[in-house]
């Protein structure tokens, strides 16, 4: 394995999955099989291969679109195509795989087999192609909410992973959100599709400050720029499409540079401050004292602490690590200062004189953000019970 492909570099995980890193390859319907994933996406920490159609219906739909010259993957053994597909990816990334289906069972066999080899099922409510959605699949799920979550807790009774692909902005995405979450889905895929162009930032935000699965993001994602800003708003893997297309070097690409932000900044989805708005609740690790009005109050609020909860609950966390250093910083310790990328010579000094890199540093505000949340879930859980 390569430097760029090193695993050590992330501590990616969901259950007992483990990704080398937060580059991913989305499905494509008609395209995105091990070939091409071989060909384009090895370096990638997952692909996901499909979407596969598992009974008469959906296999139907995908005869009829291909009719009118789309791309599909057409199999009456979709069982056996996916097996073999499985086995054929290269050694490296974790593989997915996209499924659509009108009705559970075969969604629940695909479980099981996925189960056994350690891959990942996604579950299509993402294709909006009539043909699909004409017999209740992909899209059409997501205006039968109860539906969806009951496929989800019959899929998750086999064991496996379970992804959920999404496409944003057709029904209330936090209701939405919420109710798979509460259904047990461990991972969100996520495309942000807005009306225009590019990808809806603001609610990969407002996602991430709602969710604690696993968040994949997907649309537009074709440079280094387009990547960050969706990490930034709390994304914790983006997923190429159509831009491997048109670049099959964009996943090594995408890799490369990543990698080397890790190396360098120690948080490669440090979110964004607080107080520019933009920053999702993981920001609230690089907040200084609650001393005056500004976006600081209505966040924590959210997460149902006061302000003394809130510098209580980071003082707490500092003692015995290095942020509790920096009586020359504006608030006496390292616990309140901002993101490495914001200039300051007041922290940059002190973590000179304690000998601490920039992504030591960010790791400890990492495990702060983690701590804040957590906590805070914690703290509303019990008062529900």
């Amino acid at each position: 394995m390569s430097e760029d492909q090193d695993d050590t570099h992330f501590n990616i995980k969901v259950k007992n999955i483990l990704f080398r890193n937060p580059i991913a390859l989305a499905p494509m319907g008609g395209i995105t099989d091990s070939r091409f994933a071989n060909e384009r996406a090895n370096a990638a920490g997952l692909v996901i291969l499909g979407g596969y159609n598992m009974d008469t219906a959906t296999q139907k739909a995908a005869s009829d679109m291909v009719a009118r010259d789309r791309e599909e993957f057409l199999s009456e053994r979709p069982l056996e195509l996916i097996s073999n597909e499985i086995e054929s990816v290269k050694e490296g990334p974790v593989v997915g795989i996209n499924i659509r289906s009108s009705s559970p069972g075969p969604l629940i066999e695909a479980g099981e087999l996925l189960y056994r080899k350690g891959a990942i099922l996604e579950l299509d409510a993402h294709c909006r192609q009539e043909e699909m959605t004409g017999v209740g699949a992909g899209q059409a799920l997501l205006n039968e909410l109860p539906k969806l979550c009951e496929w989800i807790g019959q899929i998750k009774a086999t064991g496996v992973v379970l992804s959920v692909k999404v496409r944003a902005n057709v029904v209330d995405d936090i209701e939405l959100i919420r109710m798979v979450e509460a259904a047990g889905a461990d991972i969100l895929h996520l495309d942000a599709m807005k009306e225009g162009s590019g990808a809806d930032l603001k609610l990969i935000k407002e996602i991430r400050d709602s969710t604690g699965m696993f968040l994949i993001c997907n649309n537009s994602v074709n440079n280094l720029k387009s990547a960050k800003d969706m990490f930034a708003r709390g994304a914790d893997m983006v997923s190429v499409a159509r831009g491997v297309i048109q670049d099959p070097g964009l996943v090594a690409g995408l890799v490369r540079d990543i990698v080397a932000q890790q190396h360098e900044m120690g948080w490669y989805n440090a979110p964004k401050h607080i107080c520019r708005g933009e920053g999702d609740l993981r920001g609230l690790t690089f907040c200084c004292l609650p001393v005056k009005p500004c976006p600081l109050h209505h966040n924590i609020s959210k997460l149902g602490y006061t302000t003394k909860d809130f510098a209580d609950t980071k003082i707490d966390f500092a003692r015995g690590t290095m942020l509790e250093y920096g009586d020359s910083t504006c608030f006496g310790s390292l616990v309140w200062c901002c993101k490495i990328s914001k200039p300051c010579f007041l922290r940059d000094g002190v973590l000179q004189t304690l000998g601490v890199s920039d992504a030591e540093y960010m790791r400890l505000k990492k495990e702060l953000a983690d701590h804040i949340i957590l906590r805070s879930r914690h703290q509303l859980n019990d008062q529900e019970k």
